[in-house]
């Protein structure tokens, strides 16, 4: 098969996917570059390939391409300078774990940190991440690039964070919330395998009643600046209470 016309009507509904609103009422959502969708088709969320006319498809032994002209292509690609291979995936979440270890993320705007925590997440061993209603979409194209593929790896939910956090308290998982006041140094926390870190929103960290519900909370010790960015803060977290090899 191949496409020509952006106006072919497959085309638009896959081009309306670059909008919230209609990944959410399709389910679906769109990938860029040989690695990603390398790990969306492991994965099996691969719907359909599309790729630029006169391309090779590194991935023929896995799933037949959909050829289309280089205009078609640059109206479903996000990127400025365009992408010579597109996949439309399907939004299948990877089955919750026990949630022995777990990341919960308290209104993060930003998706690229989003993105970047989810990554780092896998990196450390967590086994999920849930996300409270207000945090940036997980299928936005800049966190999906920024996970690199992670988010295939990984439960992630999105949900309510009291009845959620209470639900892990009753498993007997320890509920940490980042903060800088009323908190102990996080090196002084004691290391154990069920846990929950709780990160809050860029500007305005854990919200009030989310720390309330929290066992302890954990201050980073530093220098000269008094917060890090929710990211790099992550990064440090999740690396203390990481899975052992």
């Amino acid at each position: 098969m191949e496409i020509n016309s952006p106006t072919n009507e497959r085309i638009k509904n896959w081009a309306k996917l670059q909008q919230k609103k209609y990944r959410d009422q399709s389910g679906q959502f769109l990938i860029e570059g040989e690695h990603l969708i390398g790990e969306a088709l492991q994965a099996g969320v691969v719907e359909h390939l599309l790729m630029e006319a006169g391309r090779i498809n590194p991935f023929a032994s896995q799933c037949e391409a959909i050829v289309c002209s280089e205009i078609v292509m640059r109206k479903l690609s996000t990127n400025v300078s365009g992408a010579w291979l597109i996949a439309v995936c399907s939004q299948k979440s990877v089955p919750a774990q026990s949630g022995l270890r777990t990341v919960v993320l308290d209104g993060v705007q930003d998706p690229g940190n989003v993105g970047t925590i989810i990554r780092t997440a896998v990196a450390f061993g967590f086994d999920q991440v849930l996300l409270s209603p207000d945090c940036a979409d997980v299928y936005n194209e800049k966190c999906v690039r920024s996970t690199q593929g992670a988010l295939f790896h990984i439960a992630i939910q999105r949900t309510e964070l009291l009845g959620a956090l209470s639900a892990l308290k009753e498993e007997g998982v320890m509920v940490i919330g980042t903060a800088l006041h009323k908190a102990q140094p996080l090196a002084q926390l004691a290391v154990v395998e069920k846990v929950a870190i709780v990160l809050g929103n860029e500007g305005q960290g854990v919200r009030p009643e989310t720390l309330e519900i929290c066992d302890q909370r954990a201050l980073i010790e530093m220098f000269s600046f008094e917060s890090l960015n929710v990211a790099v803060a992550a990064g440090i977290c999740l690396y203390r209470y990481r899975r052992k090899a």
